[in-house]
């Protein structure tokens, strides 16, 4: 581990840009390389835009995001067989062999309900994926998110864990939230997944591995520092019998979870007599644009059509119309795809939101390029915050 970020250290902050690209293509597999004081010095830089972060509740600056992304994706090395998934190659291939067995049964109890998730859920992980690149975080880690609340902001634990990275009051305010009466900042989708990425930080600092990463997330670290002094290793598969159930189960559904989104897992698949997973006919290579809407007769009479292009997101245009999400991709499936892929696409609303549409578009777009660039002065006027109960309705318990 320390070799391979000597190396990244070496491409990006000793050598000129435009000699980086090639030191890292013809060096990076060359493991077996003394280590020496500038190890020391990688692991302190690495230390100091962590601390950095944490301290000014920002991402880190431009210039070092492109260095730590490098950086953590090796988090993974204790899952995938070269540090990060290569959608290229078939999963079983690059996945941990101890994981296959839970991923099974995993995929078999959750795994409708989780490719219907690829769907709907595809412009909170466009948002979350978004931010996570600004800290220079490996995307997968979307998926915690999923684990934690389904993406859903209304989520609370019975132990008062909020929103949908399930923020504890207390945390939440260490890395940046707002809660008391009157707001609870946990439950915006924008600051708290800036929030979930400086503490995901703080923990990699700890462990070095996504892992880990999890189990103290779900656990605290204490019990993972427990772990690993118990099994004297570093290693979850090694320690992951040291570790509460809960957080063991809770790496292993991550896992599960990202082969399902994935991998070939999910309702377009089907067990052969061999037990092996295959794509049906009907899998996700079907053609985005034979995708129509299903709505009902009164609804289309009522639907207005206009064609857009630009950087539209559905769940910003969904905000700033005061609309569901769900009922938003109803009336525009594959709509953050077809925006991505195609640049335009035939917009359907109710006569109503189209024409709250039209009056303020370039807000809406504005503020989706905003988001695209990781600008974080984006007005959250449209952020809802739960109603605050006056003293008079909390004592007739209202």
């Amino acid at each position: 581990m320390k070799n391979i970020l000597l190396l990244l250290f070496t491409a990006f902050f000793l050598l000129p840009k435009a000699k980086a690209g090639n030191v890292l293509s013809n060096n990076l597999q060359q493991q077996q390389l003394p280590l020496t004081d500038t190890a020391v010095k990688i692991e302190k830089i690495e230390e100091e835009i962590i601390d950095e972060v944490i301290k000014t509740k920002a991402p880190p600056a431009k210039d070092k995001v492109q260095y730590f992304s490098q950086v953590t994706k090796y988090g993974f090395k204790n899952l995938f067989s070269k540090y990060s998934y290569n959608t290229t190659l078939s999963y079983s291939s690059q996945v941990n062999p101890s994981a296959t067995v839970f991923i099974q049964d995993y995929m078999k109890a959750h795994g409708t309900y989780l490719t219907k998730m690829k769907g709907w859920g595809q412009p909170y992980f466009n948002l979350i994926e978004s931010i996570l690149n600004q800290y220079g975080l490996p995307r997968e880690l979307k998926y915690i998110a999923v684990i934690e609340s389904n993406l859903s902001t209304a989520a609370t634990s019975h132990v008062g864990a909020g929103g949908p990275w399930q923020f504890m009051p207390y945390t939440a305010r260490d890395y940046g939230l707002v809660v008391n009466g009157y707001y609870d900042e946990r439950r915006d989708y924008f600051k708290s997944t800036h929030a979930a990425s400086r503490y995901l930080l703080s923990l990699y600092k700890q462990f070095h591995d996504w892992l880990l990463v999890m189990a103290a997330y779900n656990g605290g670290p204490g019990r993972v520092y427990s772990a690993i002094k118990k099994s004297g290793s570093r290693n979850f598969w090694n320690l992951q019998y040291h570790l509460p159930a809960e957080s063991r189960t809770y790496v292993k559904r991550f896992i599960a979870t990202h082969y399902i989104m994935e991998g070939s897992g999910g309702v377009t698949t089907v067990s052969n007599q061999n037990g092996n997973y295959e794509m049906n006919s009907n899998g996700p290579g079907a053609n985005p644009f034979d995708t129509k809407p299903q709505l009902t007769p009164e609804e289309l009479e009522t639907t207005a059509t206009q064609a857009v292009s630009g950087k539209y997101n559905s769940i910003v245009i969904a905000k700033n119309l005061a609309m569901d999400i769900l009922l938003f991709n109803r009336f525009n499936p594959e709509f953050d795809y077809m925006m991505t892929n195609n640049g335009n696409y035939d917009l359907r609303l109710p006569q109503d939101k189209m024409q709250l549409f039209q009056a303020n578009k370039y807000i809406i777009l504005n503020e989706c390029v905003q988001i695209l660039l990781g600008d974080n002065n984006i007005s959250n006027n449209q952020t809802f915050y739960p109603a605050v109960k006056t003293k008079k309705e909390k004592k007739k318990g209202k």
